[in-house]
């Protein structure tokens, strides 16, 4: 399928998804959630990806935010519909059976930061900056930003800056625990692709039930997430790739899976 605003590249198993718009900083209009919904939705649909790295063209920005001139003609019910559309197309990202590691190369503000904080893994650049400036539109975040921000961080971090409006760089980033490596602009799209590739070694049904155990955390008690992890821990266990790699283990051997 040909995008307009998004550039998709598949190589040993890893789907390189660029928002493209970088005249506007690539920022997030109407169109390039319609097309991100639907580039999302191939590598879902097809067998041979088995990551997903998700970065911004250019070196200025990974998603600078949303398309302005189109937020200043919504009315409120439009809004509500703008909004609910925007974040279930995140939702389809965190929610991917397969991990989504952002390479944050520039500003990541309001949908942009969003569209990061939607992804399972975050990766930037020494000249990345994140924040969510909605209120000084006269907004607030519309695409998860109010909660995700607080669960990966803490809500009085989160409302210092969602009600400042204030950017905060890769550093402090890295401090709040938002991204987990910070590497050159150079280097970003590389060192990521590698992580990529080391996950794509790993058995995939392991992986993708990691990623299910994990996301329940936000919506189960500590209790209810236990079981969940005994239930998805027990499924691991009756696949050939748990039994090749034990069996590796105990004979000091490579483990050969067949991803299954």
């Amino acid at each position: 399928m040909d995008f307009e605003n998004i550039l998709l590249e598949i190589k040993n198993h890893i789907a390189i998804v660029t928002i493209n718009r970088p005249q506007k900083l690539n920022a997030l209009n109407i169109q390039t959630i319609e097309e991100l919904k639907s580039v999302f939705n191939e590598i879902n649909n097809n067998t041979e990806i088995r990551a997903v790295v998700l970065t911004g063209s250019g070196e200025k920005a990974f998603v600078a935010g949303a398309d302005i001139s189109e937020l200043n003609k919504l009315s409120p019910i439009e809004a509500k519909e703008f909004s609910l559309n925007g974040q279930s197309v995140f939702n389809s990202i965190e929610n991917l059976s397969k991990p989504v590691i952002a390479a944050i190369n520039g500003f990541a503000l309001g949908g942009g930061c969003e569209l990061s904080l939607s992804c399972h893994i975050r990766f930037a650049s020494e000249n990345a900056k994140f924040g969510q400036p909605e209120v000084n539109l006269g907004i607030i975040p519309g695409y998860g930003g109010t909660q995700r921000l607080s669960r990966l961080i803490n809500n009085g971090r989160a409302l210092e800056y969602i009600l400042s409006g204030d950017m905060f760089d890769a550093q402090e980033a890295f401090r709040l625990g938002l991204v987990s490596k910070i590497f050159s602009q150079a280097d970003l799209l590389n060192k990521t692709i590698e992580f990529a590739e080391k996950i794509t070694s790993k058995p995939h049904h392991a992986v993708r039930l990691a990623i299910k155990s994990v996301n329940a955390v936000n919506s189960m008690s500590l209790t209810e997430g236990l079981n969940y992890e005994a239930a998805l821990f027990a499924l691991a266990t009756g696949t050939d790739d748990f039994k090749e790699g034990t069996s590796a283990f105990l004979e000091k051997r490579k483990p050969e899976f067949r991803h299954s």
